[in-house]
């Protein structure tokens, strides 16, 4: 875990100095799901048990802006995860290929980044690897993007359940998967919901380029066909 994390964790050890925090697990160097060539460039990642609502929102304050660190929370538990850089270069391409199809299609696409969305009501809170608002600027976002590099770790899609993101696409293991939110779970689907004609393995197609450009140019020529 990094500094920010390590004096994030340590400043709210001070200020509850009166509350018990029970830690349950550390993971740092859990095993890679991805190809061996990946296998040296783990996430970093901490989980913490116990924590109240006021606790993750105490931490979020004293965290700031601070960039490098990202967090999730669901009913009492608390991630934080430093991600490692294929990790980053990874949610990074994927993102410029969505935005890039975006582009060719003429949809409006609103990147949000790693926004920090929270429902104190269903206790869950979560900081993606990418979102997107399509059609026009929203309070939250209708896509959520996701990068499981290392195992472990909260059930990302049981945090968006709660937070109602209507689709997000993961991937893990050297697969790139979809899942629409029905009711009140998510179901896997071959193609989007949020961005017409698109489908996982369309964009899958081009991870493996050498470069985030190559790929980029690759799907925009793909398309112009």
């Amino acid at each position: 875990m990094n500094i920010v994390g390590r004096a994030s964790i340590c400043a709210l050890r001070r200020r509850e100095a009166t509350r018990s925090w029970c830690y349950s697990r550390v993971v740092t160097t859990a095993p890679i799901l991805a190809a061996p060539s990946r296998v040296e460039d783990p996430d970093q990642r901490v989980i913490l048990d116990g924590i109240d609502w006021w606790q993750f929102e105490s931490f979020l304050a004293i965290r700031g802006d601070r960039a490098g660190v990202r967090v999730t929370y669901l009913e009492g538990q608390l991630e934080i995860m430093s991600p490692s850089r294929s990790h980053e270069m990874l949610k990074k391409l994927i993102a410029r290929l969505l935005e890039a199809y975006a582009d060719e299609k003429g949809l409006v696409f609103e990147g949000y980044g790693s926004l920090t969305m929270r429902n104190a009501p269903k206790l869950r809170g979560i900081e993606p690897d990418e979102c997107y608002a399509i059609g026009a600027a929203k309070e939250s976002p209708d896509l959520a993007v996701e990068v499981i590099w290392t195992h472990g770790g909260i059930d990302k899609l049981d945090v968006y359940r709660g937070l109602g993101v209507t689709e997000v696409w993961i991937w893990k293991k050297e697969e790139l998967k979809a899942y629409e939110l029905r009711g009140s779970a998510y179901a896997e689907i071959a193609q989007s919901i949020v961005i017409p004609g698109l489908t996982p393995s369309f964009i899958r197609q081009f991870l493996d380029c050498e470069t985030q450009t190559e790929a980029v140019r690759n799907l925009r020529a793909t398309l112009r066909k």
